[in-house]
C-alpha cells in the first residue's frame, strides 16, 4: 500500500509564497490570525490569499483563544476553510464553528497526549508541537519518542521541521501529515520557495522509503 504523508506550509503572507507553496506541492497552507505572531494576518488578507489556490489545496487559519465573532468572519470570507485552534479551546468552542479543525497539542513532558486525544473525537487531526511560552507554533523540535503508539487521531508533526529533518520524523513518527513555517523561511512571514521545494522534495523521499520498505 502506498504512503502519502500530506505537507502544510504555514504562516504565508505573500501571494508569491502562496503560489510558491502550491508550485511544490503542499496540501494545505496556513494563515496566522494571531495578532501577536509576527506571521500575523487580518481575515480580509487570509481570504485574498485564499482566493488564490487552486481546488483541492485547503486554506487552514491558526487561531489562539478568538472571539466567536472572529471566528465566524473567517468562516464567511474563506471557504472550504479548516481551523486550527492553539489556545484554550475547549472541544465545545472548537466544534461551534461547524467546521473541520486541528487541535493543537503542546508536548511538555509528561503530557498524556492520549488523554488529549480522548477529549477531542471530533478533531480532523491533532498537531503536535514543542511547548514553549506564549502560544502559536514553537519553532522548536520536541522529543518525537513522547507520542505514544496508537494515538486515536490522524496526526499532524510539527515543531522545528525543516528538509534536513523532517525525512527521520515521518520515518519515526509516520505521521499523516507534517507542518512548517519557520523551516522554509528567509525572515519571518518570508519563505523561501527553495527551502519549500526542498522540504517537499524530503517529504516524497522518505514516504518513497516507505514504500520500498514495505515491497
Amino acid at each position: 500500500m502506498s504512503t502519502r504523508t500530506r505537507i502544510k506550509i504555514c504562516g504565508l503572507t505573500r501571494e508569491a509564497d502562496l503560489d510558491a507553496a502550491v508550485a511544490a506541492g503542499a496540501d494545505a497552507v496556513g494563515f496566522v490570525l494571531y495578532a501577536k505572531s509576527p506571521r500575523h494576518v487580518s481575515t480580509d488578507r487570509a481570504a485574498a490569499l485564499a482566493a488564490r489556490l487552486p481546488p483541492f489545496v485547503t486554506p487552514v487559519v491558526l487561531l489562539v483563544n478568538a472571539a466567536p465573532d472572529e471566528i465566524e468572519r473567517a468562516v464567511e470570507a474563506i471557504p472550504n476553510l479548516m481551523l486550527q485552534f492553539h489556545g484554550d479551546e475547549t472541544p465545545g468552542q472548537c466544534r461551534e464553528a461547524g467546521r473541520p479543525f486541528l487541535r493543537a497539542a503542546r508536548m511538555a513532558p509528561g503530557f498524556d497526549l492520549l488523554d488529549f486525544a480522548a477529549q477531542y473525537p471530533h478533531a480532523q487531526g491533532l498537531l503536535l508541537d514543542a511547548h514553549v511560552e506564549g502560544y502559536g507554533g514553537s519553532g522548536k523540535v520536541f522529543d518525537w519518542s513522547q507520542i505514544p503508539p496508537n494515538v486515536p487521531r490522524p496526526v499532524v508533526l510539527s515543531g522545528g521541521l525543516h528538509a534536513g529533518n523532517v525525512a527521520q520524523g515521518i520515518l519515526q513518527v509516520r505521521p499523516s501529515a507534517v507542518d512548517v513555517s519557520s523551516g522554509v523561511e528567509a525572515a519571518k512571514g518570508i519563505k523561501d520557495a527553495a527551502a519549500i521545494r526542498r522540504f517537499c522534495e524530503a517529504v516524497r523521499d522518505a514516504d518513497a522509503r516507505i514504500a520500498d520498505s514495505a515491497t
